[in-house]
């Protein structure tokens, strides 16, 4: 189905593409949260991609919400998957590209990164944090739920993440364990305060580590529920006309690793990508392929289950904001 959808600032995309389940979730106006596909594509190794992209729209459903996994495939942005284009992700998409918000033009445009291609060709790319939140935005869904966002790379500050600038400039909550904790985490919690993201602790008073609870980063807010996260949402967007929100959710205790460990394991794997030679979008899965085979495994089991719990909470969230709407 594609439509045309008006965003909260009045732009329009007429080049989406939406999934029967999200379109009449929409018609209704029932909670939608949008997923992003580079975690299918370019996260894990088939068939695990496909297990954790089920997870994760069984996890959004489950709190009553619609699951609206989001990529770019032929050129024009889908706005929830169908089983087969989800299978594509998880068999192919190691040779499909990676688009952050930046790039998003190229690929629907129809131009390579070369600037090769037929023009209105198409391309397919998964979508990043921030070409996810981009696109969620322009269709109108304001919960996103991640494992973790970008941020400033350690040893770089001036190597910063698109994840943070775009989220500052759109209308969307996402829900992650903080940011990756491969990244220098209070150089990031100082960037998103000075683009005016605003930081909520959700069941927690500091910013997580992605595999770890704790950071010693305090945050200046907290919120325990989904009705007072709604309300909050729903006073920043529709009255303040305000960007995007940044829901920092802890993974849940039982999955996470412990802050000696883990630290050890990321600095080694800081110190190969600099020996390597890995630089730019390279970097990310590098480092995570290190880190998990370093761990046997243990940091993949945790990155699933912090993905998956914070796609529950946004469901929720989300649920808890459509159902204040209709109250109205």
């Amino acid at each position: 189905m594609t439509d045309k959808a008006t965003s909260t600032s009045g732009l329009s995309i007429s080049n989406l593409v939406f999934s029967d389940e999200v379109a009449a979730a929409r018609a209704q106006g029932q909670a939608v949260v949008a997923l992003e596909s580079t975690i299918i594509a370019h996260g894990l190794p088939y068939p695990q991609n496909l297990e954790v992209a089920h997870a994760l729209e069984a996890a959004v459903r489950a709190e009553g919400a619609a699951p609206a996994t989001i990529a770019v495939l032929g050129g024009r942005a889908h706005i929830g998957l169908s089983e087969a284009e989800i299978e594509r992700l998880g068999r192919d998409g190691a040779d499909m590209a990676k688009a952050g918000a930046a790039d998003l033009a190229v690929y629907m445009a129809g131009g390579g990164a070369d600037g090769a291609g037929a023009a209105g060709a198409g391309r397919d790319a998964a979508t990043t944090v921030s070409a996810t939140s981009l696109l969620a935005a322009r269709a109108g869904i304001r919960m996103f739920a991640t494992g973790g966002i970008g941020g400033v790379h350690r040893g770089d500050s001036g190597d910063v993440s698109s994840d943070l600038a775009t989220l500052a400039a759109v209308p969307v909550a996402c829900v992650s364990a903080g940011a990756k904790a491969i990244l220098d985490l209070p150089r990031t919690l100082e960037v998103l305060e000075s683009l005016g993201v605003l930081v909520i602790g959700y069941g927690t008073d500091e910013l997580p580590g992605f595999y770890t609870r704790t950071t010693g980063l305090v945050l200046e807010h907290r919120v325990d529920n989904p009705a007072a996260m709604a309300a909050i949402l729903t006073q920043r967007f529709d009255h303040l006309g305000q960007g995007g929100v940044l829901i920092a959710n802890p993974i849940p205790a039982e999955h996470a690793l412990q802050p000696a460990d883990i630290d050890a394991v990321i600095e080694r794997a800081l110190a190969d990508a600099e020996r390597d030679g890995v630089r730019g979008k390279a970097i990310t899965p590098y480092l995570l392929a290190r880190i998990a085979t370093a761990t046997d495994g243990r940091a993949v089991r945790a990155n699933r289950a912090l993905a998956e719990h914070n796609a529950r909470v946004a469901a929720a969230i989300a649920v808890a904001m459509a159902g204040a709407n209709v109250a109205r």
